[in-house]
C-alpha cells in the first residue's frame, strides 16, 4: 500500500514539476515575442520617419556633412543598415567600414568588423540597431573616441 502511495506522489510531483517547466518554457516564448514586437515596431516606426525626412526633400547625407563628418561607419548591417549605406553611396560622407556581430555571414560592398575586432578611427559612429543603441554606445564608447550616433535621433533631427 505505501509503495502505491509513493508512486501516486511521485507521478503528481512530476506531472507538476513538468508543468512548472511547460510554464517557464511558454512564458520564456511570450517574452521572446513580445520583444522582438516591440523591435519591429520600433524600426518600422523609425522606417517611417525616414520617408518623412526624404519627402521634406532633406538627407542624412546633409545633416552629416553640417556636423562635419565626413568618415563614419555603420553599426548594424541588416537592412537599416544597407539602406543607409546606399543612400550615403554618391554623397561627401566616406563609409569606411560596417561593424555586426555577424560580420562572418554579411556580404557587403565595405568591409564589415565584428565589435570586438580592432575598429579604425572615423569620425563617427551610427547605429541602426536602436533597440540596443545603450549598450552597443556604451561598449564602443570604451573602444573609439568619437561619437556614436543613433539612426533614430538622426533622423528625428534632421
Amino acid at each position: 500500500m505505501k509503495k502505491g502511495l509513493i508512486a501516486v506522489l511521485f507521478a503528481v510531483g512530476g506531472v507538476a514539476l513538468g508543468a512548472a517547466g511547460v510554464g517557464k518554457t511558454l512564458k520564456d516564448k511570450v517574452d521572446y515575442k513580445s520583444k522582438m514586437s516591440d523591435k519591429h515596431l520600433a524600426l518600422y516606426l523609425m522606417m517611417n520617419q525616414w520617408v518623412k525626412v526624404k519627402q521634406e526633400n532633406k538627407s542624412i547625407a546633409g545633416y552629416l556633412e553640417a556636423e562635419g563628418y565626413k568618415s563614419i561607419a555603420i553599426y548594424g548591417m541588416n537592412y537599416v543598415g544597407e539602406t543607409l549605406m546606399d543612400e550615403l553611396l554618391n554623397s561627401n560622407v566616406e563609409v569606411k567600414y560596417g561593424i555586426d556581430k555577424n560580420a562572418d555571414t554579411i556580404y557587403a560592398d565595405i568591409d564589415v568588423l565584428r565589435p570586438e575586432d580592432e575598429l579604425p578611427e572615423v569620425d563617427a559612429v551610427i547605429v541602426t540597431a536602436i533597440t540596443f543603441f545603450d549598450d552597443i554606445e556604451d561598449a564602443l564608447s570604451k573602444k573609439m573616441d568619437c561619437p556614436i550616433l543613433s539612426m533614430e535621433d538622426i533622423l528625428y533631427e534632421v
